[in-house]
C-alpha cells in the first residue's frame, strides 16, 4: 500500500528510479481496486436499472493513467532505459513482452544517468 500512495503522490514525477516492488506493487493494487469498482459499479447499475453507471469505473482509469505512465518510466530507468521505450507498447503482443521482461529486470547496481540506486534509499 505505501508504494501505491507514493506513486500518487508522485504523480506526475517522470524524473529518478523506481524499484521493482515500488512497480509491481502499484499495478497489484491497481489491477485490484479496478475489479472492485467495476464488479460493485456493475452490481449497482445492475439494481438500479442504471445502465451508464458503469461508465463512472471510467473515471479511475483516468486517475491513475498519469500515475501508471510515470512508475512505468521510473522503473525503465532503473534498468538504465529511456522513458520512450514505453512506445514499444504500441507494437502488439511483442511490445508488451518487451516491457514486461525489463520491468521483471533487477535494478543497475549503483547510481545511474537517473539517479541513485533506490534500493540504497529509504522512502
Amino acid at each position: 500500500m505505501k508504494y501505491f500512495l507514493y506513486c500518487l503522490q508522485h504523480y506526475a514525477d517522470f524524473n529518478g528510479r523506481a524499484r521493482r516492488s515500488e512497480y509491481w506493487y502499484f499495478v497489484l493494487f491497481n489491477f485490484i481496486v479496478s475489479i472492485l469498482i467495476g464488479l460493485s459499479l456493475g452490481v449497482i447499475a445492475g439494481l438500479l436499472n442504471v445502465p451508464a453507471l458503469v461508465y463512472l469505473a471510467y473515471l479511475w482509469s483516468l486517475a491513475v493513467f498519469i500515475p501508471s505512465l510515470a512508475v512505468s518510466v521510473r522503473r525503465l530507468h532503473d534498468i538504465g532505459r529511456s522513458g520512450w521505450w514505453l512506445l514499444l507498447s504500441l507494437i502488439p503482443l511483442v511490445g508488451a513482452i518487451i516491457l514486461i521482461i525489463w520491468h521483471c529486470t533487477d535494478s543497475q547496481p549503483g547510481a545511474n544517468q537517473y539517479g541513485p540506486n533506490p534500493k540504497e534509499m529509504d522512502y
